[in-house]
C-alpha cells in the first residue's frame, strides 16, 4: 500500500508502464493413465462445472491447474497476484489489446498450458503491463521469482514478496524498504466484512477481483488462439473475433450452467 501510494503521488514522475513477474522450479508431471478415484476424493464434486472427464493419475491434487479441461495456467494460478498490483499502481481497469507469446518448452508430458509465457496489456492513456511467467527456472524478471516494477520517468519501484525498492532513472538504489507477507491481515479483513455483513468494509470487493482475473482469462485466450486481440475498455469484452469470442465462457457439465 505504501508503495502504490508513492506510485499514484508521483515519487517517480509519471508512470506508463508497469511489470509482473513469477518464476518457479515445476518438474514433470508426467504421462497419466486412467486411475481408480482415490477413496478420500469425492470426484463428482470436485469437477464441479467441468464436462465430466475419467479420473486420471497425474492430475490430482495440484497437477490440473496445467490443464486447459480444469486449470488456466501460470498466469491464472500465479500471475493474477502481480497483474492486480500492476493494474493499482497504474490506475487501469480494461485492456485495448493483448498480445500473447510462449509455449510449453520444457517437458514432453500432459501439460497443456505454457511453461514460458509474457503477455502484454496495452491500455488507454499510454498504459502497458507486461507479464511474464516462467515454470521451469527461478530466475524472472530482475532475478526474482516473484514481483512488481513501475517504471516512471523520474524513477522506479520494485514491489516483491518482502517490500520495495525505489530507483533513480539511471538504477541507482535510493531506498529500500523491508516487510512482511501480508496475507493474514487480507483474510481477517474478508472475514471481519463477513461477521458484520457489511461489504463496505472490504478493502478490495469482488469487481477488483474480477477486472484483475479478466487480464488472466485474456491473456490465455490470446495465447491458445494465437491472435491479438481487441478488447472493449468499457467492459473487457474481445472485439471482432469470432474463435475468441468462444472461449469467453467454458463449457459447462448439464446441471451445472450459471443463472443470472
Amino acid at each position: 500500500m505504501e508503495a502504490i501510494k508513492m506510485v499514484h503521488d508521483g515519487a517517480i514522475g509519471t508512470v506508463h508502464y508497469s511489470r509482473g513477474w513469477y518464476a518457479s522450479l515445476r518438474g514433470s508431471i508426467g504421462k497419466g493413465v486412467p486411475a481408480d478415484v482415490p477413496p478420500h476424493i469425492d470426484y463428482e464434486l470436485w469437477q464441479g462445472p467441468a464436462p465430466r472427464q475419467p479420473f486420471t493419475s497425474n492430475r490430482l491434487p495440484y497437477n490440473w491447474h496445467w490443464v486447459w479441461h480444469y486449470g488456466n495456467g501460470e498466469l491464472g494460478n500465479n500471475g493474477v497476484h502481480s497483474l492486480d498490483l500492476c493494474r493499482w499502481g497504474l490506475g487501469v481497469d480494461y485492456p485495448v489489446r493483448v498480445v500473447s507469446s510462449g509455449g510449453r518448452y520444457r517437458f514432453d508430458d500432459d501439460q497443456e498450458t505454457a511453461d514460458t509465457h509474457v503477455v502484454s496489456f496495452e491500455f488507454e492513456g499510454k498504459r502497458q503491463i507486461i507479464w511474464e511467467g516462467l515454470s521451469c527456472n527461478r530466475m524472472g524478471l530482475d532475478g526474482g521469482s516473484f514481483g512488481v516494477s513501475f517504471n516512471g520517468t523520474e524513477g522506479n519501484i520494485k514491489i516483491s514478496d518482502w517490500g520495495y525498492s525505489i530507483h533513480d532513472i539511471k538504477g541507482k538504489e535510493i531506498k529500500k524498504v523491508d516487510g512482511p507477507r501480508s496475507d493474514a491481515p487480507h483474510v481477517q479483513n474478508f472475514v471481519d466484512a463477513i461477521r458484520a455483513d457489511d461489504p463496505s468494509m472490504l478493502t478490495a470487493e469482488i469487481e477488483i477481483g474480477h477486472k484483475s482475473t479478466l487480464l488472466c482469462h485474456l491473456g490465455n485466450i490470446a495465447h491458445r488462439t494465437g491472435d491479438t486481440l481487441t478488447c472493449d475498455p468499457t467492459n473487457g469484452h474481445i472485439l471482432n473475433n469470432e474463435e475468441a469470442e468462444k472461449l469467453w465462457k467454458r463449457e459447462y457439465e448439464p446441471g451445472w450452467e450459471p443463472t443470472i
